[in-house]
């Protein structure tokens, strides 16, 4: 991929453009399934924090969405959401800068989607390469934080289909329903 053709670039900014906004949906419904009050739950001391996790997912996306951007990486601290970081001001950040920070991809000339970004020296792909790196690490990261929600006490969110909450209300609604017929 290190010759990658600014047409390519281009088709591939058009192939994952839509499933990150798609993904995007979801792990924001997963985020703001955290109690406002739990968000400091662990499974074991060594483990992040819920609401580490959350600002850990969209601080990063929203730096290599930046990168993709600029065209180059900037890992400087990413300020944390005024009011601190919990599930309700990290969902607001979240919202606000995805959809600048997926505008200004979407609006990079594809010869700069086809340059070479180095990422500290672990990674050297083309910028749009790392759309790709996005999608898988946010769902590593979601799926993280999803598995946290239940022994806090929240509902898990429907993810790729219709989850356990969605079905009990499913079935509840239809029970209701022939009941009442």
């Amino acid at each position: 991929m290190p010759n990658l053709q600014p047409e390519s670039a281009a088709f591939l900014l058009n192939t994952f453009l839509p499933t990150i906004k798609s993904e995007h949906v979801t792990t924001l419904k997963i985020i703001q399934a955290i109690p406002v009050a739990k968000g400091d739950y662990k499974p074991e001391p060594i483990a992040r924090s819920a609401d580490e996790i959350a600002w850990h997912i969209v601080a990063a996306e929203h730096r290599f969405l930046a990168g993709i951007a600029d065209g180059k990486f900037n890992f400087d601290a990413i300020p944390r959401p005024e009011g601190g970081i919990n599930s309700a001001n990290v969902s607001a950040w979240y919202v606000k800068t995805f959809q600048s920070d997926i505008e200004r991809v979407a609006n990079t000339p594809p010869a700069q989607l086809a340059q070479i970004i180095d990422f500290r020296g672990v990674f050297q792909l083309p910028a749009v390469a790392y759309l790709q790196f996005i999608l898988g690490h946010s769902s590593h990261h979601r799926g993280q934080l999803s598995t946290y929600l239940r022994p806090m006490g929240a509902e898990v969110p429907s993810i790729y289909g219709e989850g356990y909450a969605a079905a009990q209300a499913r079935q509840a609604a239809a029970a209701q329903s022939s009941a009442t017929a």
